[in-house]
This record gives C-alpha cells, sequence and structure tokens, in this order.
C-alpha cells in the first residue's frame, strides 16, 4: 500500500509560489496513481497560472485516455498541456513567454514509471540517494561535455537557465524511466527550491532522520528554508510499500 505527502511552500524570498503538485494514491483514468510536480516561470502571476494549469491538463487528458500503456498515457497528457499552455501563452498578452517544468510518474505493481521535463527532479532512496532524472539546463549540459564539474554546477551564474520546458517549443522533448523498485525504496520528487539550497547527501540525512512521509516534507522544506530559502519548494514523498516494510 503506497503511503505519501506532498506540500509546497513559497520560500524566504519569493512574493508569489509558482510551485505545483498533484498527488493521487487512487485510480487516474488507467492508472493506478499518478504524482506530478511543476515549478512554473514567467512574469506577474504567468509562471503559477503555467504549472497549475499544466498538472490540470495532465491530469485531465489522463481521466480521458482509452490508451492502457503507461508511457504512452503520459507522454500524450504532456503534450497536450503544452500545447494548451502555448495556446494561452500566444492568447494573453499577460501570459506571453510563460512555462514551466514537470515531473510526472505512477506505480504500477512493482515499476516505476517517470517521465521529466526541465530540471525538478525524482530521486529514489534506500541507504543511499539517487536521481533518477536528468536535469535538462546548461549547466547540466556543461557538465556533461566536461566544462565544470558537478560541484561548481551548483553554484554557477547560470544554474537557472532549462534547457526544456512546457510551453518552450511546438515540439516537446520528453525523457522517461522505468525503474524496478525494491521494497525499501523511498521516492522524492522535488523542485528546485530543494535542491539548489540541499545536497544530496544532505537530502538523504534528513529523510533517513524521520520516521513518516510528512515528516521528511516538512523537515526537507525547514531546511531549505534554513539555509536560505532562494526560491518556492515543492516536495512529494513516496513510500510505496509503506505496510509491507519498515521505512526509517
Amino acid at each position: 500500500m503506497l503511503k505519501t505527502f506532498s506540500m509546497t511552500d513559497i520560500g524566504r524570498k519569493r512574493k508569489l509560489n509558482q510551485d505545483y503538485v498533484y498527488s493521487c494514491e487512487a485510480p487516474i483514468g488507467n492508472l493506478p496513481n499518478l504524482f506530478v510536480v511543476a515549478d512554473g516561470m514567467g512574469g506577474h502571476n504567468a509562471g503559477d497560472f503555467a504549472s497549475k494549469h499544466t498538472v490540470e491538463v495532465i491530469v485531465q487528458t489522463i481521466s480521458d485516455a482509452a490508451e492502457t500503456e503507461p508511457v504512452r498515457i503520459i507522454k500524450q497528457a504532456i503534450q497536450n498541456a503544452n500545447s494548451s499552455i502555448r495556446r494561452k501563452s500566444e492568447a494573453e498578452e499577460a501570459l506571453r513567454g510563460m512555462g514551466t517544468t514537470v515531473v510526472v510518474a505512477t506505480i504500477i505493481g512493482e515499476c516505476l514509471y517517470v517521465a521529466n521535463v526541465g530540471d525538478s527532479r525524482l530521486y529514489i532512496m534506500d541507504q543511499e540517494i539517487r536521481q533518477v532524472t536528468r536535469d535538462h539546463s546548461l549547466v547540466e549540459e556543461m557538465v556533461r561535455i566536461g566544462e565544470i564539474d558537478r560541484e561548481s554546477a551548483r553554484t554557477h551564474p547560470d544554474k537557472n537557465i532549462i534547457t526544456r520546458a512546457i510551453g518552450a517549443a511546438e515540439e516537446i522533448e520528453i525523457d522517461f524511466f522505468e525503474i524496478d523498485l525494491k521494497r525499501e525504496d523511498t521516492i522524492l520528487m522535488c523542485t528546485d527550491g530543494l535542491t539548489n539550497m540541499l545536497e544530496d547527501s544532505d537530502i538523504c540525512r534528513i529523510m533517513k532522520g524521520q520516521r513518516d512521509v510528512a515528516g521528511k516534507a516538512e523537515e526537507l522544506i525547514k531546511a531549505a528554508n534554513n539555509n536560505g530559502g532562494k526560491d518556492n519548494i515543492g516536495v512529494i514523498i513516496i513510500e510505496p510499500f509503506a505496510d509491507e516494510v519498515s521505512v526509517c
């Protein structure tokens, strides 16, 4: 049985919360559960509209889908969200240039299906922490080709420049991952308001220090804010087999 907890926080510096999370342990259309994290961008209210609207379109598309294969369902949902964001951006001046990251996940049996666009992340943690998604960002590309090292990437002045986003282009490129879950695994989905404030090792330590999913999420957000809270923070914690294993 799944055990989950989700929350967002405005952080210490921003006046508007542009992060939006969706967590449903019950079936949505032909998927047995659904989890989505989005981090919007754009002036005025455009960023918070982009993240919320993207999630709403994804959920509605999945609810209505006749398709049964999870990757195809999620792909169509993200493509529909991208098209809708672009239409609204072109139609309304106040929404011009808006966009959002997105991470979508569903758990079917012992398999985790993940899709991502942008630099929001999904991690899996047992005794160690492992990033599943790959950031679509300028600094990640620089790390990949060897221009900078991983440590320098955390403080690079261009670390917030992303190379893919919902709404950025007519054709959206989506990364997909399929992971075989183990009984002791815990899943963390989050925006960069968390990962820019905390090292992966700190995230792992904080999660190990809390017994329940709510405590894990609350302590992560508290630590990110204590480290500066420079951005909104969105978090979903999932224990896929909570009734089958004691998670510490």
